[in-house]
């Protein structure tokens, strides 16, 4: 009998589950399956089912696992019992050598922990991101700090992050800097729209103004926080030279807000949700950039635009540092008074959008792949 000597090509799993999760894991998804060396699998947990669909076929991405796990008025508890025992499932089944999870969410803790309770070796992409504060954002800081203590591998966007966790103690060699993946993300889209007429995407849209473009949805904001910002906003709509897109989360506490407090503004566009593909070009067009969200922080500073950053903390303080954001905190008074300077300073304007990018070069994929490579020689 002959005994097969070819060695087994090392199985890595993608787990991702809402929106943000996909756009940062599809560049290492579409470089995994294409790369000959490893055996790749895609297990998508349907946390952000509307969403993570639109995103799903931008990047034309095909799930070999979908858990499908959003029910009804399903709590946290249930987000995260479901992915542990469907990701569990999955790894027992296939028993992959590694599992990659990405930032903070509900779906990246559950698989991460899933991983580990099966000794499987957990990458963690964007790790290192800290606020300090466990609350803030909440469950989001707590989680990325969870998924910490079980990972084998630490792929830290920045040197910021790369410094947090060696402050905590981990291994300097199972930390690797490789840059953020969500500029490979937006590199691949930019492209893709630059082959096509993406103007005609928002007809709407006045040239002549100069448009803000808002987002608004997280928790901690629901409590006061958004119905201040959206205050600001429509003082800032009075102004005859700016239009105001506001893409709105279909979470039903934040359409109320929106509707009762810009719904009747002229110079305010409600719009829904937007595929990843149109919310590129309409950050692309955007003279200043509004939000809450983390991963637009990341994705703003690589299209040259001025971000203000409607939340009291954030764990991406190299966009602060850099000058390509601003935090401006959830008070209505300094929101209008930042739009207003950027709108009526051009020196202030041009010293947002001109600051570098800290996020890195789009190649944080393929470092990341490479490293698991070697990691499984």
């Amino acid at each position: 009998m002959t005994v097969s000597t070819t060695p087994l090509l090392p199985k890595i799993l993608t787990v991702f589950g809402t929106r943000p999760e996909a756009i940062k894991l599809a560049p290492f998804v579409l470089a995994a399956n294409a790369e000959a060396a490893v055996e790749h699998r895609l297990c998508v947990t349907g946390q952000h089912r509307q969403m993570l669909d639109q995103v799903m076929a931008v990047f034309g991405l095909t799930a070999d696992y979908d858990l499908n796990i959003m029910k009804a008025g399903q709590t946290l508890d249930d987000v995260v019992s479901a992915v542990l025992n469907g990701a569990g499932k999955i790894m027992d089944e296939w028993k992959p050598d590694w599992v990659i999870v990405q930032g903070d969410t509900s779906t990246a803790f559950a698989a991460a922990l899933a991983g580990f309770h099966r000794k499987v070796k957990v990458a963690h992409v964007e790790a290192g991101l800290r606020t300090g504060n466990l609350f803030s954002p909440w469950p989001e800081e707590a989680n990325r700090r969870l998924i910490g203590q079980v990972s084998s591998m630490h792929f830290a966007p920045t040197g910021w992050a790369e410094g947090n966790l060696l402050r905590e103690g981990f291994d300097p060699a199972i930390v690797e800097v490789t840059g953020n993946s969500v500029i490979d993300a937006l590199q691949w889209v930019t492209a893709k729209l630059d082959a096509t007429n993406g103007e005609d995407l928002f007809p709407f849209l006045n040239p002549a103004k100069r448009m803000i473009l808002v987002t608004g949805h997280r928790r901690e904001n629901l409590d006061g926080g958004l119905e201040r910002t959206c205050t600001a906003l429509a003082a800032l709509s009075d102004r005859d030279d700016v239009e105001i897109v506001y893409p709105v989360h279909l979470n039903p506490l934040v359409r109320e807000v929106a509707d009762r407090v810009l719904g009747d503004r002229a110079n305010v566009h409600l719009i829904a949700p937007q595929d990843y593909l149109p919310f590129v070009q309409l950050m692309r067009r955007a003279a200043i950039i509004v939000t809450d969200s983390g991963g637009i922080q990341e994705e703003a500073p690589g299209l040259g635009k001025p971000v203000l950053v409607t939340r009291d903390t954030t764990e991406r303080p190299e966009a602060i540092e850099a000058g390509t954001a601003l935090l401006v905190g959830t008070e209505t008074a300094p929101l209008v008074e930042a739009v207003t300077r950027l709108l009526d300073n051009p020196s202030a304007y041009a010293a947002m959008a001109q600051a570098r990018n800290p996020f890195g070069d789009g190649r944080a994929c393929e470092r990341m792949l490479a490293r698991i490579i070697r990691e499984s020689k």
